[in-house]
């Protein structure tokens, strides 16, 4: 059997890396090498080969015809590795290793990374590494082990998913501001009130009021501010900026404390699943599955931000 020494395997790794990245420069990046140290290994492993892997420009990395075919095929005897550990870890009961989570900004910091903290102490061996964005990160080119999503998921025939229960909506705003300018009964009540709107790419997200069938009606509302931050727009409401619609777990504690009052409806209305997702494997990593457990038992059946929010007289 062929000896495979740690150097050779890594040179394989940079070489994958190096073309998934586009460059050396963002391989040694996601690596923690220096762009020299990744050049010098591909040149490495150009040479043991006896061919030219890739073509070097100054903008891009291009794969020559035998680049092409080795990349292939390192793909897959990475992919097999992993699986292979995967598999090998999987027979741990303990969690533990590094565990890469990517999750929502506002909804990740309230309520996601305490129970990912417990988690940590429970379990000395497991190490979290977990970074905030409210983009879809793509789970297996980023190397992440488990993300949090909130909204509808995309069909993808390579992620595993777990329903952690359904965002909530209620539109609010605080007494002072109501008291100052009138409480609306309606949605066409809006068009006399300051509204502030949450924006996503440059547009402002419908706000939902329930229709007289039970079905949800969506409303695009002219807002005086749009503001692309959860925790921006909770601030902005409590300054009594003006109304606006915010999920439940954002505004639970204010909504509690009447700090902000429901207005218009009584009810609050669901506004999208939250689902925890990972790449799909054969056997789940032990660290993978005591966090999606984590979650469940957190999350369902009812959430811990669920109250019914008072509502302005």
């Amino acid at each position: 059997m062929t000896t495979y020494s740690a150097a050779r395997l890594q040179g394989i790794s940079v070489f994958v890396q190096a073309v998934d990245a586009g460059s050396f420069t963002a391989a040694g990046l996601r690596m923690g090498l220096s762009k020299s140290a990744v050049g010098k290994s591909v040149a490495t492993l150009e040479r043991r080969l006896g061919t030219r892997l890739l073509d070097r420009t100054t903008r891009r990395l291009a794969l020559t015809v035998e680049g092409a075919e080795f990349y292939q095929v390192c793909r897959r005897i990475l992919a097999e590795l992993d699986e292979a550990e995967s598999h090998a870890a999987s027979r741990r009961q303990e969690p533990a290793g590094v565990l890469r989570v990517s999750l929502p900004v506002a909804f990740g910091q309230r309520w996601v990374m305490p129970i990912l903290v417990a988690l940590a102490q429970r379990h000395s061996g497991l190490q979290l590494d977990v970074s905030f964005t409210d983009r879809a990160v793509d789970l297996l080119e980023e190397n992440i082990d488990l993300a949090v999503r909130l909204g509808t998921l995309a069909e993808s025939s390579s992620l595993s998913a777990r329903a952690l229960g359904h965002q909530r909506s209620v539109i609010c705003a605080a007494p002072a501001y109501l008291a100052a300018r009138g409480v609306p009964q309606d949605i066409a009540d809006l068009t006399a009130h300051d509204c502030v709107t949450f924006g996503r790419q440059g547009h402002a997200l419908p706000w939902s009021t329930p229709g007289p069938d039970g079905t949800v009606v969506r409303h695009r509302i002219q807002g005086r501010h749009r503001i692309s931050d959860g925790e921006a727009l909770r601030s902005a409401l409590l300054a009594g900026l003006g109304i606006g619609e915010a999920t439940t777990w954002l505004v639970a504690e204010e909504l509690r404390s009447g700090e902000l009052v429901g207005v218009i409806s009584e009810d609050s209305l669901q506004s999208g699943p939250i689902h925890a997702i990972w790449p799909t494997t054969r056997d789940l990593a032990p660290k993978v599955r005591a966090a999606v457990d984590a979650l469940v038992d957190a999350f369902l059946p009812v959430p811990p931000w669920e109250d019914s929010p008072p509502v302005a007289p």
